[in-house]
This record gives structure tokens, C-alpha cells and sequence, in this order.
């Protein structure tokens, strides 16, 4: 394994930095997909990697702090390139949920179930850039947070869920949305969202002459372009319009060399979101999830309730989308193996926090399980989580694997995700920023 080293950081007076800490003794899986490090040695100086790599040759400064982990696994913190924050309160959807409490309880959430960095992708108040640019300056709590600010959506469609008309943009025409791209980019937000799908034929879409005008003003301004999307032939539309991600999977049918080279040649990335759907039925169908105490600490007490009732479970059974949503769920993981193994860009996210079933921090998690099951390795899914992640979002050089310079974001497991990718629930201490916070539920202490 390369070595990763920063000889002139370590040795720099100690009295003149923050404290150095030197983990010793646990496999290290560092993001790269490389293979694992038995044994391996990670060094941090205050938020900052400077060493990783074997015993035998990374060695500890003089002074610095040991931490025996012997028989644990360290693993980059998860990156989740698209959630949302301020939509849910109380157990619901509000179009007053957006406020500054809120935001930041869900930011400590997501940190608490070792999502170090999310993307708020869209659906946000201006707030949003303010949260931002105090994390910037170490004054506020929580997952990083990156954004994509409004976003751009339909007139009285997608997206359809209680919002302020200061959190959504909705053009009528390609000048509207010019417009409407520029203004956001006076904000310097971490991507650009836009919305083309029609919601199981609910509403009407996205015009072709909007989404044009959108992404090419987007890209003139320097912005990435994200989009929620449904249908093959939307995203063969987007992808040849040069997209630079889908954040959501395609779902409707198989992906086809059209869509591949399509993607290939713009560079895009994929999301699959599988939580989206699996969240719409499994808690009705699988009450004994409820049981878990991983996900019973990721949820509100009126959560719990609603899910737990009769009449949850029979609104799910009587709904007519539950069938077309479940087909959705399995194409969807069709697809996601199929990109993968056509070697599209693959990265992570959940969608959580955008409705009360798609519960910041135990999504994550969930998800990973799910893309395993969809074929791809733990390590590949691991891979898309955090190098893929931070990809995306355009931040890999500064966080997303573990390697010198980039950001002391990582978790301490008490077992191998790699033999079973549920193992990353077993969180014993979640690291961000060089500083350790106490996970939701620290699997010592169960």
C-alpha cells in the first residue's frame, strides 16, 4: 500500500498545533478501494489526516496520543450526496419545518449516525447558506453540510411537498429559469438541482426548453447539475444535455448502451436511492424493523407511533402506486448493476429527510445494505459513499478517502463491513473533523 505521510506536519513543535492522535492497530479501509490495511496505522494533527499506512512504516511523533483499536475497523465517514434537512418536523412534513433548530438537529443527527458530510440537495430556504458558511468557521455542530440551495422545480408539480415559495424555484419559461439559475449562483451553492420527473404521471413535467436553458446557463456559471429523475428517456435527454448527476435511479426500464454512452462521454453520476422506494412500504410490511434500536434512535416518537399503527400498515396495503413502487425498487437495483459493471461513476445517496419515513442517518446505512444486495460488493458500495461522494459533490481533495491532508472524517467500527456490510452499524465512535462524537446508538454499549 502507498504511504501516506506529511514529514514536515509532524515535525512541527506540537505546542504550536492542535493534538496529535495516532490510531493503532485496525484494519483500514480507506476509501480508495484498494485493498484493506491489517493492522495499519492512522495519524491525525487536529482536523487533518497526516499519516495512514502500515506500522512498520508510519511511525508516531514523539508526544502524540495513542489509541489501541485492535480488532476494529476504521473507515471514511459516509458522504450522502443528496438528503435534505428542514422539511420534516414533528413527524411530518411542514412548510414551516425549515427553521434554524431544526436544521441543526438533523445536521447532529446525520454526524451522530456517521454521516460526517451530507448535500442538502435542493427544497432549501437561503438559511441553508448561512448554516454553511458558519460551519466554514467551526461556529456550528453537525455533518458538514453542502447544498444545492433552492433548486429548480415545476409550477404547481414536482416537487410536491409542503415547501415556502422562498425554497423552490418555478420557472414558466427558459428566460425565468436563466434568471432564476443566476440569482442562485450569487449564493455559490455546492450543485444545482432540478426537477423533470412526473411523479407516477401525477403532475406534468419539466418542459425540454427549461431544462436546456437550466443546465446550460448552470454549467456557463461554473454549477453542476443534479436531477430528479424516473424515466430512461428523461435521463437519455439529460445525460446528452451533459448532466452531471442523477439523483435518483432510472427506474421505469433496463438501462441501455444509449443511456451508458451517454453518461460515459458527459461524465455523469449515478444515485441510486433505493430507500426512496423500499421507505414507501417496508416498515409496513417488516414491522420487527421497528424493533432495531439502530433505527428506533433515529427516530421521533410520532414516527414510531404513526408507523406502528393499523392504519399506516393498511394505507400502504390500499395504496395503488405500493405495486408500481416495489417494480420501481427492482429495476432500479437491475440498473444499478448494470451501470456498475458498465463502469459509470457511482455514487451514494438516500433522499433522507425529504419525508418521515426516510429517516436521516438509518437510511444510509439501509442503503448500503441495498446496494449490496443489488450486486455490488461491500467495498464497491463503500466506494460510492465516500470517494464517490465527495466526487460529486467536487470536494475529493479534500475529504471522501483517508489519506494526508484531507479531513480526520472517519468511523470506528467494532466489526468488518467488508465480511458484512451491516457492520457499519456497529458504530463504536464516529470522528469528524479530528474531533470524536458519541454515536446515536455506540455499539460498546449495547
Amino acid at each position: 500500500m502507498k504511504i501516506l505521510f506529511l514529514a514536515a506536519l509532524l515535525a512541527a513543535p506540537l505546542t504550536a498545533r492542535a493534538e496529535v492522535i495516532v490510531f493503532k492497530g485496525a484494519r483500514i479501509i480507506d476509501g480508495t478501494g484498494k485493498a484493506p490495511l491489517d493492522k495499519g496505522v492512522l495519524i491525525i494533527d487536529g482536523e487533518r489526516v497526516i499519516g495512514v499506512g502500515p506500522a512498520d512504516k508510519v511511525k508516531a511523533p514523539a508526544g502524540a496520543r495513542v489509541i489501541d483499536l485492535k480488532g476494529r475497523t476504521i473507515m471514511p465517514g459516509i458522504i450522502n450526496a443528496h438528503g435534505h434537512v428542514g422539511l420534516v418536523a414533528n413527524g411530518k412534513n411542514s412548510a414551516d419545518a425549515y427553521t434554524r433548530e431544526n436544521v441543526l438537529n438533523q445536521l447532529l443527527q446525520y454526524e451522530k449516525f456517521g454521516v460526517t458530510s451530507m448535500c442538502s440537495l435542493g427544497l432549501n430556504r437561503d438559511l441553508v447558506y448561512d448554516i454553511r458558511d458558519e460551519q466554514k468557521r467551526g461556529t456550528v455542530p453537525g455533518a458538514t453540510l453542502f447544498t444545492a440551495g433552492r433548486g429548480i422545480g415545476v409550477p404547481d408539480a414536482a416537487p410536491p411537498v409542503p415547501s415556502q415559495p422562498d425554497q423552490v424555484y418555478r420557472p414558466m419559461t427558459a428566460e425565468q429559469a436563466v434568471s432564476e439559475v443566476r440569482e442562485t449562483a450569487t449564493h455559490r451553492p455546492d450543485i444545482l438541482k432540478i426537477w423533470v420527473d412526473d411523479v407516477y404521471g401525477k403532475f406534468p413535467k419539466m418542459k425540454p426548453e427549461v431544462i436546456q436553458a437550466t443546465m446550460i446557463e448552470a454549467h456557463n456559471t461554473g454549477l453542476r447539475v443534479a436531477a430528479h429523475v424516473f424515466y430512461l428517456a428523461d435521463a437519455k435527454f439529460l445525460a446528452n444535455g451533459g448532466l452531471d448527476a442523477f439523483a435518483h435511479g432510472i427506474r421505469d426500464q433496463p438501462v441501455d448502451r444509449a443511456l451508458i454512452d451517454a453518461m460515459a462521454t458527459a461524465g455523469t453520476y449515478y444515485v441510486p436511492t433505493f430507500t426512496v422506494d423500499e421507505s414507501a412500504f417496508i416498515f409496513a410490511e417488516d414491522p420487527s424493523l421497528l424493533q432495531d434500536p439502530f433505527l428506533k434512535a433515529a427516530l421521533a416518537p410520532e414516527v414510531i407511533a404513526m408507523l406502528s399503527s393499523p392504519e399506516y400498515k393498511q394505507k400502504v396495503a390500499n395504496d395503488p402506486n405500493t405495486p408500481k413502487i416495489k417494480a420501481a425498487l427492482a429495476m432500479g437495483m437491475k440498473n444499478l448493476k448494470a451501470l456498475h459493471d458498465a463502469h459509470m461513476r457511482i455514487s451514494f445517496g438516500t433522499d433522507s429527510g425529504a419525508q418521515p419515513v426516510r429517516i436521516p442517518g438509518f437510511a444510509e446505512h439501509r442503503e448500503l445494505e441495498l446496494m449490496v444486495r443489488a450486486g455490488l460488493t461491500p467495498m464497491e458500495a463503500l466506494v460510492a459513499a465516500t470517494h464517490g461522494s465527495s466526487s460529486m459533490l467536487g470536494v475529493f481533495a479534500d475529504r471522501g478517502t483517508l489519506e494526508a491532508g484531507k479531513r480526520a472524517d472517519f468511523l470506528v467500527l467494532a466489526a468488518d463491513p467488508l465480511k458484512d456490510i451491516r457492520n457499519t452499524r456497529k458504530l463504536v465512535s464516529v470522528w469528524h473533523n479530528g474531533k470524536e462524537i458519541a454515536p446515536a446508538v455506540a455499539f460498546a454499549a449495547r
